[in-house]
């Protein structure tokens, strides 16, 4: 009657347990992947949280079977054995084999993090006390000249009234920038991050990528989107009191509509160029 009951809770241990793990992972896992990159680092993470939770469950199932089924009040007596060869053998074989199951996608997911070769579209990207700025660097491959020169400042644009708590929370609060990073569909997109002033970091956890700016150096790091679609991350290092108001906001478009909007913003970087130099001008005249 005893094990019968022990073996119903045990089924019905297991599955609160699966039942636990699918609300968990709905509610409070990483955010879906959009990135090759993104993919293989979710997998990674199911994956070994998979090992860890195995590897729990059968430690402390044991500890607790033991000290339940070996107690010294049902009259179990201690073994005496030392220096077992077979147990010492089992339990320094199947850990290396565990880590090197671990280690081996870890590794290849690292070097494919790293491997910045050949983009279709550099951007660099500056942190600052607290915004952002985006240079659309000399394009190379399929991109080449199509956004080359644009530059802009992206900084948060959520209402201060939501901030101060004299409105309602928006859907996006703090999540939202006036001016996206805008990038094309499918394309391989190489970032150079960097600081003007403290430490920051753009983090953009759907593609996978999460980079320190350091002051003084240059970091990269790339990502390659495979659906348009509107996309949000969070400056991920402490950088002064308004580190909360550093959103990154990344528009991925059809490579057409990027096209159009990159011949936009020329358009109007050059008009603004045009009235800045012709103000310039009438201020340096004498006055008659």
């Amino acid at each position: 009657m005893i094990k019968t009951l022990l073996q119903k809770i045990g089924v019905g241990a297991a599955l609160a347990l699966v039942s636990g793990l699918v609300w968990a992972q709905a509610r409070y896992n990483l955010q879906q992947p959009q990135t090759e990159v993104a993919r293989q680092i979710y997998d990674l993470h199911t994956i070994i949280l998979v090992i860890c939770l195995v590897i729990f469950v059968g430690v402390f199932g044991m500890m607790f079977y033991s000290v339940v089924r070996h107690r010294k009040s049902v009259g179990h007596q201690a073994a005496q054995f030392h220096e077992n060869a077979t147990v010492e053998i089992i339990w320094t074989v199947v850990p290396f084999f565990i880590l090197i199951g671990m280690a081996w996608p870890a590794t290849k997911s690292l070097l494919e993090m790293k491997d910045t070769s050949s983009p279709d579209l550099t951007v660099k990207v500056t942190g600052y006390q607290w915004k952002w700025s985006y240079e659309y660097l000399k394009g190379e491959g399929d991109l080449s000249g199509v956004a080359d020169g644009v530059m802009f400042y992206s900084t948060l644009a959520t209402p201060h009234d939501q901030i101060y708590g004299s409105a309602a929370k928006g859907e996006n609060y703090l999540l939202e920038v006036d001016n996206p990073l805008v990038v094309p569909v499918d394309k391989k997109v190489r970032v150079l991050i960097t600081a003007n002033d403290v430490l920051h970091a753009w983090w953009m956890p759907a593609f996978g990528v999460k980079q320190d700016a350091v002051p003084g150096f240059i970091r990269d790091a790339w990502f390659r989107v495979e659906k348009p679609g509107t996309y949000r991350g969070q400056c991920a290092e402490l950088c002064g009191k308004e580190h909360g108001f550093m959103p990154i906001v990344v528009v991925v478009l059809e490579q057409r509509e990027f096209a159009d909007w990159a011949a936009k913003q020329k358009t109007a970087s050059a008009a603004g160029g045009a009235q800045t130099a012709a103000a310039a001008g009438t201020a340096g005249q004498p006055a008659k």
